[in-house]
């Protein structure tokens, strides 16, 4: 999404799943005056993204529309409505339509909840999910897929979308490890933290180099200023 934010139409549409998916699009998405945002509401009710995103293409169709996708949200129902998309985007004046889905085979925002909420180790049983070609999908139906795995592709990966000649899904490999670190962190916080760490969470070395780097990040020169 930092790669997007220099690169977003200033007419785009946006719409963010619920998930970790809404932690980097509210994190990371410089977003400009007089776009138009749409996020899951107060329930964080999962499956939002991609019929928000049809729905802004109906009501405005020549603006350029992207959707933020978790894959749990994908899986639950977003890809099924692909298939919507796959039927009307001819009709519409300006085909541009972006999904971006974040596979990280993790339903993420609870992954952390538990680590740094209840101080619990993630639980693999209720929260890994299998690994989707989305992108591969999203080429069988007849849009356009691309599949980035590489951090330096990422800006690539956006320039090709924005100028498709129809709706695309950029699948996105993603790492589960990377923390959704707050602006502040509380006691409570710091202390569950540790404290699924002391109890032995399974990506324990991963979680770990993840989240120096991005506290590494955020105080040494170079930085990108987000």
């Amino acid at each position: 999404m930092w790669e997007l934010s220099s690169r977003i139409p200033a007419d785009a549409i946006v719409t963010s799943d619920s998930g970790s998916c809404a932690n980097w699009y509210a994190r990371d998405l410089k977003v400009q005056r007089g776009m138009m945002c749409s996020l899951s509401g107060g329930l964080a009710s999962m499956g939002a993204a991609v019929p928000y995103a049809i729905a802004a293409k109906f009501a405005f169709p020549g603006q350029p529309v992207i959707a933020l996708v978790g894959d749990g949200a994908m899986q639950m129902n977003n890809m099924a409505e692909l298939i919507t998309v796959s039927k009307y985007w001819k009709q519409w004046s300006n085909p541009r339509w972006i999904c971006m889905v974040l596979n990280n085979q993790d339903l993420n925002q609870v992954t952390w909840e538990q680590r740094v909420m209840e101080g619990d180790p993630k639980f693999e049983a209720s929260q890994d999910i299998p690994s989707v070609a989305y992108h591969k999908f999203a080429e069988l139906i007849g849009l356009k897929g691309l599949y980035v795995d590489d951090a330096e592709r990422m800006g690539a990966a956006w320039d090709e979308a924005l100028v498709a000649d129809r709706p695309v899904v950029i699948e996105v490999k993603a790492d589960p490890n990377v923390p959704p670190l707050p602006p502040h962190i509380t006691m409570a916080q710091a202390k569950a933290f540790a404290t699924t760490l002391m109890k032995g969470d399974p990506d324990q070395g991963h979680v770990l180099l993840d989240t120096a780097k991005q506290v590494l990040s955020a105080v040494l020169p170079g930085h990108k200023d987000r």
